[in-house]
């Protein structure tokens, strides 16, 4: 349990604390300026995805939006659900997905399992955001978010151990000229901040009280599970 003080302490140390804050949300918006004057990649590959529409490119992706934001989920082709972590993130995409409209970005997820692997799974979670399946292109290997039949292999950035699936998140823009650029992607726990729940215990006392686990976030499970 933590000290117990009067008023007049309280609010000293939460003066305190917000200016830590302040300096925290001044330092976030310095990061969110240069990441958006990242310089750009075009895409020069001819991806095309399996969805339930048929056939889409990247293009198809954006809808009529100049911004799509592709999130990497862990699904490898024979798994017989989609990983607990991603689907804590996914939970999300339909409550925010009219509001990132209306700022000209797109979302869409994107698996190596085949559709008709992770379609049954995508209608019992009750998601309605777009889903697409890259088994048939190179998408996750060339984002370095899967390395089949590997042990190392370059994920954040640095040579490292791998897994089959590994979560990211990339984000593309497509000009008036119709070319499409890469300009960012993120990894492990650069992803945090992309999490409401999170976010929401990161407030309380307890935090995400994952100290005593096998590892972070072993507490969570599939939304029908709890």
């Amino acid at each position: 349990m933590n000290t117990v003080v009067d008023q007049e302490t309280w609010l000293e140390a939460r003066k305190a604390l917000l200016a830590k804050e302040k300096q925290l949300t001044q330092l976030r918006d310095e990061v969110s300026r240069a990441r958006q004057a990242m310089p750009w990649q075009e895409v020069t590959n001819e991806y095309t995805f399996d969805a339930p529409e048929g056939k889409a490119t990247l293009a198809d992706l954006f809808d009529d939006k100049s911004q799509l934001i592709t999130y990497h989920y862990m699904y490898g082709p024979d798994w017989q659900e989609g990983c607990k972590s991603c689907s804590f993130w996914a939970d999300q995409y339909d409550a925010i997905n009219k509001h990132i409209g209306a700022r000209d970005v797109a979302i869409a997820c994107v698996s190596r399992a085949p559709l008709e692997v992770f379609e049954p799974f995508k209608r019992r979670m009750g998601w309605q955001f777009r889903w697409v399946s890259s088994a048939t292109n190179t998408f996750n290997m060339d984002y370095n978010v899967s390395f089949p039949g590997v042990d190392t292999g370059v994920y954040n950035y640095r040579e490292t151990n791998v897994m089959e699936e590994l979560p990211g998140l990339s984000v593309f823009y497509k000009a008036d000229d119709d070319r499409i650029y890469h300009t960012y992607s993120v990894y492990s726990r650069g992803l945090d901040a992309l999490n409401a729940t999170y976010q929401m215990l990161d407030l309380v006392p307890k935090g995400r009280d994952e100290e005593a686990l096998d590892f972070p976030m072993a507490w969570v499970k599939l939304h029908d599970q709890y």
